[in-house]
Parts: C-alpha cells; sequence; structure tokens
C-alpha cells in the first residue's frame, strides 16, 4: 500500500507539473540579469559560489565583468576557477580595524575580481557564462551584496549595482545578493521529521517482510503440491507383486 500511495503522489505531482506548463509555460528566468548562485550560503564558513551573467544584448557580446566585494563583509580567502579564454584580476584592501578571523587578524581583503575575455571566448547574444568563486570564512552578516558591472563589445556598460530595498520589489538593475545564515547545530533533524523518517524505515521493513513471507509460502505450496504428486504417483502403481 505504502508503494501505492508514493507512486498516486508522484503521478500526482507529474500531471500537476504538465498541467502547469500547458498553462503558464515553460519555467524561465524572471529577468536575464546577472545572479549569484547558489543564493544562500552558512556564515563562517567557506562557499562556492558562480556569477551566472546572461548576454542581453542582441548585437554586442559581453566582454568584461567586474563584481565588487561588499566592504561591510571582508573575505580573507577568494580563488577563482579558470574560466577557457577570459583571463582573471583581483585587487585587495586594506582592512582597518583588523578583524577576528578564526584566530588571525585579518589585515587585507579583496575588494574587487574582474575577467575579461580574450579572443573569440567573449559572452555572446543568446548566450550566458558562469564565473566560479570560493571564498571564505564568510561573515557574520544577514547578506552579501556584490554590484558588479557588465561590460559589452559595444562600449555599453550594465550597473548591476541596486540594492534590494525592504517591502520593496526587484530594482530596476539588482545587484547579486548572497544570503547567509547562521550555522546550525550538527545535529539538524527534528523530533517530528525523525519520527516521520523512522515511520518510513518500519513501512519499508513491513513491505520487506511480507514480501519475504510470500515467498517463503509460494516456495511451501510449491513442495507440497510436488510430495503430493509423489505419493498419487506411487497410489497409481499399486503393490508391488513377487513372483
Amino acid at each position: 500500500m505504502t508503494r501505492l500511495r508514493r507512486t498516486a503522489t508522484a503521478a500526482a505531482a507529474l500531471a500537476f507539473t504538465a498541467v502547469a506548463t500547458a498553462v503558464l509555460g515553460f519555467a524561465g528566468p524572471a529577468s536575464a540579469h546577472v545572479t549569484v548562485n547558489p543564493k544562500e550560503a552558512t556564515q563562517g564558513g567557506y562557499a562556492r559560489v558562480a556569477f551566472r551573467v546572461p548576454n542581453e544584448s542582441d548585437t554586442a557580446s559581453t566582454t568584461k565583468l567586474e563584481v565588487v566585494l561588499p566592504e561591510n563583509a571582508p573575505i580573507g580567502s577568494v580563488s577563482t576557477i579558470p574560466v577557457p579564454g577570459w583571463t582573471v584580476a583581483t585587487e585587495k584592501r586594506k582592512v582597518d580595524p583588523p578583524i577576528d578571523v578564526h584566530g588571525s587578524q585579518l589585515t587585507e581583503a579583496v575588494s574587487k575580481i574582474t575577467w575579461t575575455a580574450t579572443g573569440d571566448a567573449a559572452v555572446k547574444p543568446g548566450q550566458f557564462q558562469e564565473f566560479g568563486v570560493s571564498m571564505g570564512p564568510l561573515p557574520k552578516v544577514e547578506s552579501m551584496v556584490f554590484k558588479t558591472l557588465q561590460t559589452y563589445s559595444d562600449g555599453n556598460v550594465v550597473r548591476w549595482i541596486d540594492e534590494p530595498q525592504p517591502g520593496g520589489g526587484e530594482p530596476e538593475k539588482p545587484a547579486p545578493v548572497l544570503t547567509l545564515t547562521a550555522a546550525g547545530p550538527s545535529a539538524s533533524a527534528t523530533p517530528a521529521a525523525t519520527a516521520v523518517a523512522a515511520a518510513g524505515d518500519d513501512d519499508d521493513e513491513s513491505e520487506g517482510t511480507a514480501i519475504g513471507l510470500g515467498i517463503a509460502g509460494l516456495v511451501a505450496g510449491l513442495a507440497g503440491l510436488v510430495l503430493g504428486g509423489l505419493a498419487f504417483a506411487r497410489t497409481r502403481r499399486g503393490p508391488v507383486v513377487k513372483s
């Protein structure tokens, strides 16, 4: 029954998705602006993120990306993932006064990362590119706003620098925002979640037991048929007459 319920639930979910797609169309980005992915990370840890850069122009290509790291959230360690056809340069600034990071004094932090296309590597119309970064330890702030400049081959520069406004809608040129959450306890499962998981294990165990008993019954039945057939054969032959 549990397996049937799961199958029915999955089928219902697929049906709902199909209907939603038919009615609303295929899901796509709300707007083609520069974003950071994933959008959440944990305070005090290290994160691997990617700045996703779509090309919005119909005639020009994206040739440069400049990402400014927020001054109120200094990062001590920043490294980039190589992107074929692109060069990368970082700029640093002094942290004054120094701040304590895991027992060490942070006196310098990366302030800006610049990627520049070489040759034919620019992001062409209808394409996008991701620029990966590993950074940390992440500061104990609620979010990091990365003001970003996107330069096109025709000289146009799009400034993705608008910060989110509390209670307001999305700004016209939103800057990428990374939300930071507090580190939780290692045992994150709640008692309710544990109970649900245990119930699911019990259901699976019950299903396994039922299947095992069914197989055992089938084997016993077959053995009974074989023995019955042998006995019937002996009866048909009758008693052996000695000469």
